[in-house]
């Protein structure tokens, strides 16, 4: 936990968004601190957030966080999803998702409950979290009123500052699906997927009336900078099938977001760009392309993306696959999807393989972007592993906890952490101790040999043969 941040926010006034300062030449010490975190120049760090290329999502009223950059700049970061259901999960279930997830390193968590308790769920992950925590207010919203077409604009915005005044540091919010977009749906096979879309977009079908997030996003921008709430613009219409991906109705939202990004920044609020959803391999690259082009270089917050919909029980993959490509085309964070996706909620363990899937997808592709120090994690897991040093291996694997359970199935004594071989080869088959004998071989050999200098290829000659001075004329 940050135990200075309460000093840096004490005397904070105004409007006091890290792109408010950045714009006026501030360094914060925020920024001081994600500049340190990613290796990067404070004045670099405050150029990206004050032209909104990053974004530092650190609400004033969170002074447990320990903050951090999501931009193209800086390393690519990862969200976990936990959150309770209308039939499922509690508070108790919920925190030990919450350390799961700080645990095996995810950099964000949304809490996405929609069951009872939301406020005191939130309030307890809030102050038990390093981390930024993100949040869909209209899940709240519609928990609180008894049929969603009877909620008011002016709730949302209550319950957004609710939120807001507990220290959520970034919100998704689906502004972008207004009414123009509704028919061209129609096409598709899997419709609105996003929840926070199909029910402002059945808001606007029983009131016939535009988007309330749309018409009052002024008013929510006021919300955002009292307490510096990035806004995440929700993705409303993402592609829910592959079928579905780049049509018309995704990227008309797109459009409307772009248009939300620059009203945004002209009241110095931080934005990011949520994105899909279900996309194949080969329209991934232009996806990124397109968000950059028509958000001008807001981050991207991608959701995988799945690249095949049959993967059932392992969309974790899938997904993965995906947000791979998406991070290394682009994407600055990435929304992991676990096993029990369309399938059910979460668990724990659940959590953990949605993680490190993700922990590996973004970092797979740091390493293709060529972060600085991005490989160097590697390269020292590579030394490890010829050296059958088998305690830095666990220490330095994504999850050191399976890694070193994998290990021990088989060769559990403390004696074995010392052996030269894994139960895969055995002492007689291992590669490396194999090659290691042949190193060492051929290090002797080459010790005996006597360097002989050729007559031809003397210094006098010039380096050159006989053969080769008739050649040239010499």
């Amino acid at each position: 936990m940050n135990k200075f941040r309460s000093d840096w926010v004490r005397d904070r006034q105004g409007n006091v968004t890290q792109m408010h300062y950045a714009r006026q030449g501030i360094i914060t010490p925020e920024m001081r601190h994600v500049a340190e975190q990613e290796s990067l120049e404070p004045e670099l760090i405050c150029k990206e957030v004050a032209e909104g290329r990053m974004v530092i999502p650190a609400n004033i009223c969170h002074v447990e966080l320990e903050p951090l950059a999501i931009g193209i700049a800086s390393r690519c970061k990862i969200n976990a999803n936990i959150g309770n259901s209308q039939i499922s999960s509690g508070l108790d279930e919920e925190l030990e998702k919450l350390a799961l997830s700080i645990k095996y390193g995810a950099d964000t968590v949304m809490d996405l409950s929609t069951g009872k308790d939301i406020a005191k769920i939130r309030n307890n992950i809030i102050r038990n979290s390093p981390v930024p925590i993100g949040t869909v207010p209209i899940y709240e919203v519609v928990e609180r009123v008894p049929d969603v077409r009877d909620l008011k604009p002016e709730f949302i915005l209550q319950v957004i500052e609710e939120q807001a005044k507990q220290g959520v540091d970034y919100m998704t919010v689906h502004c972008g699906v207004v009414r123009k977009v509704l028919p061209l749906i129609e096409s598709r096979i899997t419709k609105i997927v996003s929840r926070g879309g199909a029910l402002m977009a059945q808001w606007m079908l029983h009131h016939d009336q535009e988007n309330p997030l749309y018409t009052h996003f002024d008013q929510l921008l006021e919300i955002c900078k009292r307490y510096d709430v990035t806004l995440s613009l929700g993705d409303g219409l993402r592609p829910g099938c592959l079928h579905d991906a780049s049509d018309a109705a995704q990227f008309t939202e797109l459009d409307v977001l772009g248009e939300l990004t620059e009203r945004a920044w002209k009241h110095d609020v931080q934005v990011m760009i949520e994105g899909p959803g279900h996309v194949p391999m080969d329209q991934i690259e232009m996806n990124m392309a397109k968000e950059r082009e028509v958000c001008h270089d807001a981050p991207f917050y991608v959701l995988g993306p799945l690249v095949t919909d049959i993967a059932a029980g392992y969309d974790h993959i899938a997904s993965a696959i995906g947000g791979a490509i998406a991070a290394w085309k682009g994407a600055s964070m990435l929304c992991y999807v676990t096993p029990k996706e369309h399938l059910g909620l979460p668990n724990a363990e659940d959590v953990r393989n949605g993680i490190i899937a993700y922990k590996i997808a973004a970092h797979a592709a740091d390493i293709a972007r060529h972060r600085p120090g991005a490989q160097d994690q590697d390269d020292a897991m590579s030394r490890a592993r010829y050296s059958f040093d088998w305690n830095r291996q666990f220490e330095l694997a994504l999850d050191p906890d399976r890694a070193r359970e994998y290990h021990d199935e088989t060769l559990p004594g403390e004696a074995h952490k010392k052996a030269e071989f894994c139960s895969m080869c055995g002492p007689r088959f291992c590669a490396y101790k194999l090659s290691q004998e042949v190193s060492e071989k051929s290090k002797e050999l080459a010790d005996k040999m006597i360097p002989t200098a050729c007559p031809e290829t003397t210094p006098a000659n010039n380096g050159h043969t006989a053969e080769d001075k008739h050649a040239v004329g010499e």
